[in-house]
């Protein structure tokens, strides 16, 4: 406990004293750095020998056997709701404290702004908190609400394997026992009614993670990836919104096919609003694809897959596709290959070089240019990215109405020339609920932001309304009849480079992961 007189510290505010303050007293406490449960107008509390003696420390610091990465049991009621839009830089005045970075760091508050994009909903959408309710909407049962949040939350493992991406931060703002109570803060206060959660630790999502998530009223599924890194893929939606029709997690690593040798996996879930039950089911994806910026064969094969999957899942027994929701880091780039093609249901990907699939990779020399096909037929999934029948269960039936040899090879020649086109299909209307450019001046906006680079991987992609789709013009066989339409209501601002190096990018003391999280809140039409 603090003397009695530094309790009003703080503009007459009592700062609690929890776990994470430990990872903050290695140096003076005047340039400690801020703690879950400050607001962000509270001044930084400055301990002078008017309030302590020189050589008082905090008790917490000396007791027995901790160690400086002790793992914590965290609870959410052990730190006080803050605003989860303000990302506040420091002012570093010791040696051990500088970092890497040679960007000037700059004292001042980030916020992320809501974004509407329907007009009833700026003065009548319950969000974020905001208890005003949509009167004009609430009794029409063919309508229904939600919202949905992506968030990379950055895997302690892949952290520091890769610490040389962390340089420009401060030691104490990486460990896990500070990071996670950020990050738990940061899902509480958008209470999204559906999370998509990327680099999701095996052992952290099972002791700390899916045991508080539950506790906030959500339902977990998980699928972790096939390699030695124990990280996976997570949706997570509220009991109170939905029912699980069906979990379908997607692995790319097959034994058998060279080209698929990466464990990145995904997840598809196939959910029905509740007390709607005239109202479609949702289909929700979520993925992480291949970083390595030099395989996009790799990354359109895994995409494929993914697709392969939806497609599967979302098709009903009626012959219709119920409205589709695709979250997941992407490591690809706006208007690259690999992102155009989700938007626009077409690629040709002749003469296309490898590293320029996803946007990532700048130089062009020593590419090799993608083979046609990418992958092999034993992979079952056709160019327009969903499964095949089996070519056993083809040549079984065609022995059942005693077709001659010369017949059967006949069909087979067609199938292999049809393969070999350079040209991928799907059949899904998708649109991203980002623009991924301010609207004025253009700058991009970025979702990720580390010592090494800040740019756009992390997406939200859905289904567009039903007024909004066009008949399309693909080939036979690529329309489907839509079930009702998913409708953009709003999102949560992105920001510039520039302005998370203000506040020394990313993670930081507010905001634990190396990633933003991406917002979005739809609505569910017949």
């Amino acid at each position: 406990m603090l003397p009695y007189h530094l309790q009003s510290l703080g503009r007459d505010r009592i700062t609690p004293w929890d776990f994470s303050q430990r990872f903050c007293w290695n140096r003076h406490i005047s340039s400690c750095m801020r703690w879950p449960g400050n607001y962000s107008w509270a001044p930084y509390p400055y301990l002078s020998s008017q309030h302590c003696q020189l050589n008082w420390r905090p008790p917490c610091l000396f007791l027995p056997n901790r160690s400086q990465f002790q793992h914590w049991n965290w609870r959410p009621d052990n730190f006080a709701h803050t605003s989860l839009f303000h990302l506040s830089s420091y002012i570093m005045d010791s040696e051990g404290d500088k970092t890497s970075s040679k960007r000037q760091k700059t004292q001042g508050v980030i916020k992320r702004h809501w974004e509407y994009l329907c007009h009833h909903n700026k003065e009548n959408m319950k969000i974020l908190g905001d208890k005003h309710v949509d009167q004009k909407y609430k009794d029409e049962k063919e309508k229904f609400e939600f919202s949905v949040m992506s968030y990379n939350i950055l895997s302690q493992d892949l952290l520091e394997d890769n610490s040389y991406l962390y340089r420009h931060c401060r030691k104490p703002v990486l460990i896990w026992g500070f990071r996670f109570p950020n990050i738990l803060r940061e899902i509480k206060h958008m209470d999204a009614d559906i999370l998509c959660l990327q680099e999701v630790q095996e052992d952290h999502y099972r002791k700390e993670i899916k045991p508080n998530l539950e506790s906030l009223g959500y339902h977990c599924e998980y699928k972790m990836r096939t390699g030695r890194k124990p990280d996976g893929c997570a949706i997570c939606f509220k009991c109170s919104k939905f029912t699980l029709l069906s979990a379908n997690p997607v692995e790319f690593y097959r034994r058998d096919i060279p080209l698929l040798d990466r464990d990145n996996v995904g997840l598809v879930l196939l959910l029905q609003p509740k007390f709607h039950c005239t109202v479609s089911p949702i289909c929700v994806a979520n993925t992480h694809l291949l970083y390595n910026p030099r395989r996009g064969d790799i990354k359109l094969t895994q995409l494929a897959m993914l697709l392969a999957e939806i497609s599967s899942v979302a098709h009903q027994k009626d012959g219709t596709v119920c409205p589709i929701i695709i979250c997941g880091d992407f490591n690809s780039v706006p208007g690259s290959p690999l992102y155009s093609f989700i938007k626009e249901g077409k690629l040709n990907y002749e003469g296309l070089a490898i590293g320029k699939v996803s946007g990532q990779e700048q130089s062009p020399r020593g590419q090799r240019i993608l083979s046609i096909p990418i992958w092999p037929p034993s992979l079952g999934i056709s160019q327009n990215c969903v499964y095949e029948i089996p070519q056993v269960t083809r040549v079984e039936k065609a022995e059942e109405i005693d077709v001659t040899q010369e017949h059967l090879e006949k069909p087979e020649v067609l199938v292999a020339a049809k393969k070999l086109s350079s040209n991928l299909h799907h059949h899904f209307s998708l649109s991203s609920v980002y623009s991924h450019y301010l609207p004025n001046t253009g700058i991009p906006e970025v979702t990720t932001c580390h010592s090494k680079n800040a740019v756009t991987v992390d997406y939200i992609f859905y289904s567009t309304e039903k007024e909004a789709i066009n008949t399309q013009q693909g080939k036979k066989g690529t329309e489907v009849a839509l079930v009702g339409g998913l409708k953009l209501l709003g999102r949560l601002s992105l920001l510039t480079e520039e302005d998370l190096w203000t506040v020394n990018g990313l993670p930081n003391e507010n905001n634990s992961s190396d990633h933003l999280p991406l917002l979005a809140k739809f609505r569910l039409e017949l």
